[in-house]
């Protein structure tokens, strides 16, 4: 018997690490890294010369991270990679300005939304008209070319009045050629702009059928000549060939394709360069390969203040659509995600963010 409870006793002191290690396991397990991939869309998501991403987007998840303990490693990878890897299970979150749409709805799952947008379109800027810009078009080929055509009318029509009147008219028309013809073009002038001084009429009959040809004539030729000297004077604001989105199916459009852009593009079929990038789509319009660049317009307004000159955004903003993360379907992690994210972009924090990379007031 005592042998027994001595044995019982030794096999108790063998198992007792054994159980004590059991019980030690499970608090020892790590928890699982998330694979995260990330679509390189400034300002949403940077990559700076380190390797190291940032940007609104990626500010907000590693707040959610935070909050909820997560641990997760980055992947970049394009449009459709992260949309296919999220879908397939082999990233558990993806980042970027990825719009929602019912066709993404249909593989992926979103958050809640984080950023409300909209389409823009990027087109060649028009300087404001300054003093020496105006007084340039007073010695510009065009301006030069009406004077020049209406001072030869008023020539003609002054020969023609001292021609009726130089043997008859003496005092007021000269029948020398360069004083007659001289007050002629004064006459002709004077009536003309309808100031009528008086100090010069025809007296003859020929010469008053002439004026009176005249005058009806002028009622034609100064609303003719009125509207081509404003044309040549006037520095058009809108000398772009784009006001909007209604103009786009007349010009040459660049955008990238699988890209929210490109799908209203298609839906609206309204051919466009394809450019793999954001910033290629840009240059296009810099360089007059295209006339306009329709893309997500945050992130244009971001490009043409960083990086490119003589591009602006127009001011309206059509096609509407929202920025959320990607998860995959019925992803468990969803619900603590869309809390974090809700808290987060109600507070202080977030709108600083937004106006930081943005210029945006929420």
């Amino acid at each position: 018997m005592k042998i027994q409870l001595r044995g019982l006793m030794v096999l108790a002191l063998l198992l007792w690490p054994l159980a004590s290690l059991a019980q030690t396991e499970p608090s020892q397990t790590e928890p699982a890294v998330m694979e995260v991939a990330v679509r390189l869309s400034p300002p949403f998501v940077m990559k700076d010369e380190g390797g190291a991403y940032h940007g609104l987007t990626i500010e907000l998840w590693e707040q959610i991270a935070a909050v909820n303990n997560y641990q997760f490693r980055y992947h970049e990878a394009g449009l459709e990679e992260l949309i296919d890897g999220v879908a397939d299970g082999q990233f558990d979150v993806g980042l970027g300005a990825v719009s929602v749409t019912a066709a993404r709805e249909q593989r992926i799952d979103f958050t809640l939304p984080f950023y409300n947008a909209g389409l823009g379109i990027a087109v060649p800027a028009v300087a404001e008209p300054g003093w020496w810009t105006i007084t340039k078009r007073f010695f510009s080929l065009e301006f030069l070319t009406v004077l020049l055509v209406l001072s030869a009318v008023l020539m003609a029509a002054g020969a023609l009045v001292w021609l009726a009147e130089r043997r008859h008219n003496r005092d007021e028309f000269s029948t020398t050629k360069l004083k007659g013809i001289g007050a002629g073009f004064w006459w002709a002038a004077v009536t003309m702009t309808t100031v009528g001084y008086g100090d010069k009429s025809p007296q003859t009959a020929l010469g008053r059928g002439v004026a009176l040809i005249w005058m009806f004539t002028s009622v034609i030729i100064i609303s003719s000549f009125t509207a081509s000297i404003t044309s040549a004077l006037t520095v058009n604001k809108l000398s772009t060939r784009v006001q909007g989105q209604d103009d786009l199916v007349n010009v040459r459009v660049a955008s990238v394709p699988a890209s929210y852009s490109a799908s209203w593009l298609d839906r609206e079929n309204i051919g466009y360069q394809q450019n793999t990038n954001l910033a290629l789509a840009l240059t296009s319009v810099q360089e007059g390969k295209a006339d306009a660049v329709v893309y997500d317009a945050p992130l244009l307004k971001y490009q043409l203040r960083k990086n490119f000159s003589g591009l602006t955004v127009l001011k309206d903003v059509f096609a509407l659509q929202d920025y959320a993360l990607v998860l995959p379907p019925e992803a468990s992690t969803r619900e603590a995600i869309n809390r974090s994210l809700l808290r987060h972009i109600r507070s202080a924090e977030w709108r600083q963010s937004v106006q930081r990379y943005l210029g945006d007031t929420l």
